[in-house]
């Protein structure tokens, strides 16, 4: 009995097997056949459509919430947060759906005003060339200049004019103009149509067209277990308890369903007698989690290390170079010569998840803006991380304004080359890999001021184009991170929430360059978005900021601009990182200043007290209460 106390839980489940396999008959598992429906598509009109749309006739465990869809007169309709869309094409290959606002399908003033949203954890809009357009409506004169945004509006029999205008050029001048106007709504359209817009060559008929073309969602419903679950031949379709939960429904091969329940409860019950542990925790179960990851990347996994091995390369432990809430970072040289930074965890710092989580994220990644692993080491509660060295540090020691600053050429390429990186992690890879912690302490600078995003603790990875991420609690550091990362009311954490933390950390780079040529806690309103938007709105002059020549203001400019569409409050509103890198290449002269739909602190805030915060598995970085956003110093919040 001893010797099967201390044996491989995997006795437990080979006898229920053997059991099952022995001494009961082939069966076929009746319970699955409700679900057979699901293998079945509906139609209504000339749309088509399966998982994860149900209705009309097809149950709702055969779908997902948020995607019932009604037959109206042979019109396919969906829902979106109660309005009405056409369904004009499902593409189920992309897992692409178009729709045209119903109510804008005829006429370009509708009765009752809504503005075009859908919940941004089942639908996502940002692959696609388009853009918001703004329609206002009931306006009570002719505006003067706007006249070439003109369109008529009857609405129950009540004449008034209305204005189009692609939303991103809607400055604050022309806002002031059109505050007459009582109400507008925004609504996708395509690209061209947009540009159409800024132009004054929109017709009205135009106008009618994009409308009536509609824009394109990619939805998001578990697609990666979806596309699995068909190519094992089941059925792609929900939790019948829990319909937010995936479900994929198979027919049984041989074996009674209620048997292998029946079997499965007496090996629980087998194996807790024997108490055997069917699962390790602790250090043991990280260090198989590392097992596996090694034996299923192969010669493709960084290469492991033993803790005396770090220590010799180290000369234990003798030149450190950085510190942080998750350990110290140290020198170290291997055995070819190359020297590396030894990034030592701290032993309080978790389980082991967030480690596991950044050796499997950097592992998948290989960009010159991207700080390369090089090899790991885990024997228990040691653990480190070996990346290449960068003998000029973070970007943080820069900003601080205490010693040596960057000019504005260098401080500009930094910023694209970042952006490139993230663009990378968030297009380039064969997964989304979503950061949630862009700040200049994670941003390693090589010898020729290149730099490297690193720092992969908190990341997530997205299976295909998933935008919406599921995270537990906040993820971040206070200052960087987005307001809709612990608001989730906002719409949930995204590739989005990087490209706010990106605009924050720009806006800091900017900032700083006032702080060092003044070297006064006074002029410290510079590091808020409200002060320096004020700047870019009014063509303040930037001297402070230490711009010299013209080229310097534009680059300046730039920076600024583009941080300020980054932070934008509502994540749609917000740019791609793809689209920020486009405006950092592109032309100056198209840049328009953004909205100003941020949230903002008072001064004193950047004086005052550190925010309060709880320290994540990865070190000090999570802010737990934050009802305004606000940057602080960097070195104050690594």
């Amino acid at each position: 009995m001893k010797s099967l106390v201390n044996s491989s839980p995997t006795i437990c489940a080979l006898v229920v097997i053997l059991a099952t396999v022995i001494h009961f008959p082939v069966l076929r598992c009746q319970e699955t056949q409700p679900y057979d429906v699901c293998h079945q598509s509906v139609q209504c009109g000339d749309i088509e459509f399966k998982y994860p749309f149900w209705g009309l006739g097809r149950p709702e465990y055969c779908g997902h919430p948020g995607f019932q869809l009604t037959c109206q007169f042979n019109v396919t309709v969906l829902v979106l947060e109660s309005v009405d869309y056409r369904v004009l094409d499902i593409d189920s290959s992309t897992q692409t759906i178009t729709l045209a606002r119903k109510d804008l399908w005829s006429i370009i003033c509708p009765e009752y005003l809504h503005n075009t949203t859908y919940n941004s954890t089942l639908y996502n809009g940002d692959n696609f060339d388009q853009e918001n357009a703004s329609l206002y409506n009931r306006c009570q004169d002719n505006i003067p200049g706007l006249a070439n945004y003109q369109f008529s509006c009857n609405v129950n029999g009540t004449q008034s004019d209305g204005y189009a205008y692609r939303t991103s050029l809607i400055t604050p001048t022309v806002n002031n103009l059109l505050v007459q106007c009582n109400s507008y709504i925004t609504i996708p359209v395509d690209r061209y149509f947009a540009i159409q817009l800024a132009s004054g060559n929109a017709s009205e008929s135009d106008m009618r067209s994009a409308l009536m073309t509609g824009f394109k969602l990619e939805w998001m419903a578990n697609n990666y277990e979806c596309d699995q679950c068909s190519r094992s031949n089941g059925r792609c379709g929900s939790n019948s308890t829990s319909p937010a939960l995936f479900a994929c429904y198979k027919r049984g091969e041989g074996i009674s369903c209620s048997f292998i329940g029946i079997m499965s409860l007496l090996s629980i019950i087998l194996c807790r007698k024997l108490r055997l542990h069917v699962t390790p925790k602790g250090p043991e179960s990280a260090n198989h989690q590392i097992e596996i990851f090694i034996r299923n990347h192969g010669c493709l996994a960084p290469k492991r290390y033993t803790y005396s091995e770090i220590k010799n390369m180290t000369n234990s432990f003798l030149d450190k170079v950085g510190q942080g809430g998750y350990g110290s970072v140290y020198k170290g040289q291997l055995p070819d010569g190359q020297l590396v930074a030894v990034k030592l965890l701290s032993e309080a710092t978790g389980n082991g998840e967030d480690f596991i989580n950044e050796v499997a994220s950097i592992s998948n990644t290989s960009h010159v803006n991207i700080v390369t692993l090089l090899g790991f080491c885990f024997e228990r509660n040691k653990r480190a991380l070996l990346y290449e060295f960068m003998p000029n540090g973070s970007l943080d020691k820069f900003l601080r304004g205490d010693g040596f600053h960057l000019d504005w050429n260098v401080l500009f390429k930094i910023a694209k080359d970042i952006a490139r990186g993230l663009e990378y992690l968030h297009r380039g890879c064969n997964t989304r890999i979503v950061h949630f912690d862009i700040k200049p302490h994670n941003i390693l600078l090589d010898e020729e001021f290149v730099p490297k995003i690193s720092d992969f603790g908190l990341a997530k990875l997205c299976k295909k184009r998933e935008s919406i991420v599921s995270v537990m609690g906040a993820r971040g550091t206070a200052g960087y991170m987005a307001p809709e990362v612990f608001f989730r009311s906002l719409g949930g954490a995204s590739h989005k929430s990087d490209v706010y933390s990106y605009g924050m950390m720009v806006l800091e780079m900017t900032g700083a360059r006032k702080h060092n040529n003044t070297c006064s806690r006074s002029t410290s309103e510079a590091y808020f978005p409200d002060w320096i938007y004020k700047q870019v709105e009014v063509g303040g002059d930037l001297r402070d900021y230490g711009v010299t020549t013209k080229e310097e203001e534009e680059l300046a400019r730039r920076m600024m601009m583009v941080s300020l569409w980054c932070i934008q409050s509502n994540p749609t509103d917000r740019p791609s990182i793809s689209k920020v890198v486009e405006m950092l290449e592109g032309s100056f002269e198209s840049l328009q200043v953004p909205p100003r739909h941020f949230e903002t602190s008072p001064t004193m805030a950047f004086q005052g007290t550190p925010h309060s915060s709880t320290q994540s598995s990865s070190g000090e970085r999570v802010s737990t209460v934050q009802a305004k956003i606000s940057l602080p110093n960097s070195h104050e919040s690594s």
